[in-house]
């Protein structure tokens, strides 16, 4: 399945729509991942635990997304859009969105 953030795929035609398509994960950070990235963020430098927290997210976002499309079958996910945002009440919870319209490439 090919999966691009443009609205097309160079040298394909989109045959058919079948409309938009979501993958979503709500990922918890715990206890030592955040009391490693408070160390970060009071001695400096980059917070590899949140790093890897983010892109694993990120991937299942984008994994749910396909998964999704497929279900609709589609061959193809075109202008996806990846969104972040972070929830609860300490902030402790991280949402990543992919979202995109599901099509049938010839």
């Amino acid at each position: 399945m090919i999966i691009t953030t443009t609205n097309n795929i160079e040298g394909k035609h989109i045959k058919e729509y079948k409309g938009v398509v979501f993958g979503e994960v709500i990922s918890g950070v715990d206890f030592v991942k955040d009391f490693a990235a408070g160390l970060t963020n009071f001695f400096g430098g980059r917070s590899n635990s949140y790093e890897q927290e983010l892109i694993q997210a990120r991937y299942n976002a984008v994994q749910e997304l396909q998964k999704h499309a497929e279900a609709m079958g589609a061959n193809a996910v075109v202008g996806i859009d990846i969104d972040y945002e972070v929830l609860g009440q300490g902030g402790n919870m991280m949402m990543v969105t992919a979202s995109g319209t599901a099509v049938v490439i010839e």
